[in-house]
């Protein structure tokens, strides 16, 4: 089993994990409706995507 020979300190072990942190979503505005949505995804207010009706949604 592998073990460590000398400390690691902490300025080491930030810099290490600095570039792992959270992805803000991507939002932009439905073309059909204006509302705000993730890109790629259905319009949950409209139910519209690439300009077709895909969901049917309850008013």
């Amino acid at each position: 089993m592998a073990v460590p020979k000398h400390k690691k300190s902490k300025m080491r072990k930030n810099q290490r994990k600095g570039h792992i942190k959270a992805v803000v979503a991507q939002v932009q505005g439905c073309p059909s409706c204006g509302a705000t949505q993730q890109t790629h995804r259905v319009c949950s207010a409209c139910g519209m995507y690439n300009g077709r009706k895909v969901l049917t949604v309850a008013e």
